[in-house]
């Protein structure tokens, strides 16, 4: 197959020198709800195409590609005292996966411990290219199944306005845990 962003053969979706020199990670931080740190690891311009693909087949690929490159290359570098719980928001699984159980399995380590299908929106409300307006007047009402871990890094692929993660922060400490921050593949703020 060719690499979808240099068009030479390869044996993975993207080969391995643009892996390396196109899609090396950077730290970008933004807060949400006043205190907690959102850290993304691309501009959402950067890896705009690549994005889109979660709405495909070929989706499972390139954010299997991702979440190895950035979130499992955090995990490694992670410490904390106590064991910590990754949740992914609201992984509805479309075209046969879900685009955050993907990027949330990735942080797997000795201190980090994925949990799926943990928090879930009750509201079917998408925000997908909708105004801060409208994400203000449709609130996705997120609710949390239990589990034991007080510790939480929740983790979606984008944040553009904030309002899922704020509402996912929300409902978490409505249940007594603590999120220590947000994880994001791209963060679509022009700045």
């Amino acid at each position: 197959m060719k690499c979808l962003l240099c068009s030479s053969w390869s044996l993975t979706h993207i080969c391995k020198a643009c892996q390396r020199e196109e899609l090396e990670p950077s730290l970008y931080k933004r807060k949400v709800r006043g205190n907690i740190e959102v850290y993304s690891f691309y501009k959402y311009s950067a890896i705009e195409k690549l994005l889109h693909t979660k709405h495909t087949d070929l989706g499972y690929y390139i954010f299997t590609i991702l979440a190895k490159i950035a979130f499992q290359r955090f995990s490694k570098n992670f410490e904390f005292e106590e064991g910590v719980v990754s949740l992914g928001i609201d992984e509805h699984v479309r075209h046969g996966y879900s685009h955050t159980a993907i990027l949330n399995k990735a942080l797997r380590s000795n201190v980090i411990t994925p949990r799926f299908s943990k928090i879930k929106a009750r509201s079917s409300e998408t925000y997908s290219g909708k105004s801060f307006q409208y994400r203000l007047l449709h609130p996705r009402k997120f609710s949390l199944r239990p589990f034991k871990e007080k510790y939480v890094i929740l983790v979606d692929d984008i944040i553009t306005t904030g309002m899922t993660l704020t509402q996912a922060v929300e409902a978490v400490e409505q249940e007594g845990k603590e999120v220590l921050f947000c994880l994001t593949l791209a963060d679509a703020e022009k700045r």
